[in-house]
């Protein structure tokens, strides 16, 4: 077979088998979120990355949610309750606000602070390389899409106080 067929067999197979591989992957079972249906979700899940840290993108069943990995190590839901004022700590990566939920480690709840609606990352760090603020990096385009309405302020912030400034010693 001449370099020219090979390529346009190769160029017709490809996206088949790609197709081939992908249909063998089971749809991941999620339950949407109750305000699932905001079109804001809508304008998140089409600027979701195809892949994530190394992980590819899976079907999922239900509205406004996504899944990567095999088995599916990250999940993600838009349109859950936004939360109101909390203690739990606030993580901002690539300027999106998340608190971070640790009660079920290694299994990570990230959950987007100052945006409605809310969206909920779940990163189970047994099936990945870490706990999730690097995968939060990643989603950053997308959720960016929501528009920030407010912010996580910190114990400073809060209280009117300075954080001290290191100055020169000499």
């Amino acid at each position: 077979m001449n370099s020219k067929l090979r390529a346009g067999a190769l160029a017709v197979l490809a996206p088949l088998l790609l197709l081939a591989v992908v249909a063998c992957t089971p749809t991941v079972p999620l339950t949407p979120a109750a305000d699932a249906t905001n079109p804001d979700c809508a304008e998140v899940i089409v600027r979701l990355p195809h892949s994530l840290a190394n992980e590819a993108i899976r079907q999922t069943n239900a509205q406004a949610t996504s899944a990567w990995g095999n088995p599916a190590a990250i999940l993600l839901r838009c349109g859950v309750t936004p939360p109101g004022p909390t203690k739990d700590v606030c993580h901002t990566v690539s300027g999106i606000d998340w608190l971070r939920d640790s009660s079920k480690a290694p299994v990570y709840v990230f959950t987007t602070f100052g945006r409605t609606p809310a969206i909920e990352v779940i990163v189970d760090s047994r099936l990945t390389n870490g706990q999730g603020t690097q995968y939060l990096d990643e989603l950053a385009n997308a959720v960016g899409s929501i528009k920030q309405t407010s912010k996580c302020l910190s114990r400073d912030d809060v209280l009117g106080t300075e954080t001290p400034t290191p100055s020169p010693t000499g």
